[in-house]
């Protein structure tokens, strides 16, 4: 049964007193504000661990200032037409009611809810002055709590009505002149900051415990797959071995009676095989970058590349040109290496002028190193420079290399933070740049 809707009575102005009495009500009103504000710092100022701790002792706080008995917090569910009480404060000798006042229909209060609705405070100064409206009438409801004097503040979040704080008077009659609502008003707005405030701290911490699972996960993942690949690659070896061993006998046993014609065939299967021998090496390679145990140390980038020349088979029509002052890292050497010798061979391999050119070098920025491996080799088209470095991808697809040199030198580059690109020029040459961060430096060792 709904309540008639009732005007309640407006709050008392100051402009009935006598110069006494307005500076009285004046200076309570000062310190009804330093109370606001102390509350207020104790919110900001607060890691919010314990919400429901510091919304009742502010509860407390406010309501003992306005002399009620009663304090509370409601929220509204306005899909289901119920209201629920969530935070009481009560004075000695008050009887709690939060218990009472779970999901109550809110057909019993429309007269405030409309209010609330309208973003008005609700105030009743003298209860017993209500109409008696029936057995759920608003009188029939407060009455039996011993409510002498009731004042509601909506809550608002988001230009929607989620809620009220409430003041009952169960001892005395209470008055609340228009800036004491201003001040509960506030009061009313600051509560639905800090618990907005605490639900998206919530739901931060939500997410990065998501976002650490996940990562975990995928760790967990990675290492398990490159493990796998390690095995599977490491087993793979013994066989093709055996094939090629097998194979190079045969052809030398029967190099006598076979022909040049007839060799062709086991020429190409020990092609294929190298070819796959490149492919596992390249595998367990890729699978080893993460899997280093070895300590890392200080590394002087101009003796790790002249130690690179000096393994690898470099033309004879082909200048390779290191930079004479090439830094020093803290890092594992193998990695390094694996940066530059892919590069380095990569320049060799794919350059197609009588003369090849290859420069090494960087240049120091505030706060990393800037590496560079320029060819004048045949260049490579725009559309590729992001798919050169995924795995097995190659662009030339009759020699025995695996494809996966560019996929290694990009996880290297990645494992210490830095970021690696590519210039390049169809018919002119190609530059890879990669940057490694300073901080990786001798400080480290």
């Amino acid at each position: 049964m709904k309540s008639e809707q009732q005007n309640p009575p407006k709050a008392i102005s100051i402009t009935n007193f006598n110069q006494e009495e307005k500076d009285k009500i004046i200076e309570r009103q000062l310190r009804f504000q330093d109370l606001l504000i102390h509350i207020s710092t104790t919110y900001i100022n607060s890691d919010l661990s314990d919400i429901d701790q510091l919304v009742r002792k502010s509860l407390k706080q406010i309501g003992e200032f306005v002399e009620s008995d009663r304090s509370y917090i409601f929220s509204y569910d306005l899909i289901n037409q119920t209201a629920s009480n969530t935070y009481e404060w009560c004075a000695e000798g008050i009887d709690p009611e939060i218990d009472n006042l779970q999901d109550v229909p809110t057909e019993y209060i429309t007269q405030w809810l409309e209010a609330h609705k309208n973003g008005d405070a609700f105030f009743i100064e003298d209860v017993s002055l209500l109409p008696d409206d029936g057995e759920y009438g608003l009188k029939a409801i407060l009455e039996p709590q011993g409510i002498k004097s009731l004042i509601t503040i909506p809550k608002i979040k988001n230009n929607e009505l989620i809620g009220f704080i409430g003041f009952d008077s169960v001892k005395k009659i209470n008055k609340y002149n228009d800036k004491e609502k201003e001040i509960l008003f506030v009061f009313a707005n600051m509560l639905v900051n800090v618990i907005q405030r605490k639900e998206n701290e919530e739901q931060i911490k939500e997410q990065e415990k998501k976002k650490e699972e996940l990562l975990k996960h995928l760790s967990q993942q990675n290492v398990e797959l490159n493990e796998y690949a390690h095995v599977v690659s490491h087993d793979l070896k013994a066989p093709l071995i055996n094939i090629h061993t097998l194979v190079g006998w045969f052809m030398h046993d029967h190099k006598d009676v076979i022909s040049k014609e007839d060799f062709k065939p086991l020429d190409q299967a020990l092609f294929n095989v190298e070819k796959m021998d490149f492919l596992i090496k390249g595998i367990l390679d890729y699978s080893t970058v993460d899997r280093l145990e070895s300590e890392d140390k200080i590394v002087d980038f101009n003796e790790m590349v002249d130690d690179i020349l000096q393994t690898i088979l470099t033309p004879s029509d082909t200048e390779i040109t290191i930079q004479e002052n090439l830094p020093t890292l803290y890092g594992n050497t193998w990695r390094f290496k694996q940066v530059f010798q892919n590069l380095i061979q990569n320049a060799i391999k794919y350059c197609d002028k009588e003369n090849g050119i290859i420069d090494v070098g960087f240049t120091e920025k505030p706060e990393h190193f800037e590496f560079f491996v320029k060819d004048n080799g045949m260049g490579i088209n725009s559309d590729y420079f992001d798919k050169i470095f995924k795995v097995f991808t190659k662009l030339d697809s009759s020699g025995a290399s695996s494809g996966i040199g560019l996929s290694i030198v990009k996880k290297i580059i990645t494992h210490y933070q830095g970021d690696i690109w590519v210039e390049s020029e169809e018919g002119v040459g190609t530059t890879f740049f990669f940057t490694l961060p300073k901080n990786i430096q001798s400080e480290q060792a």
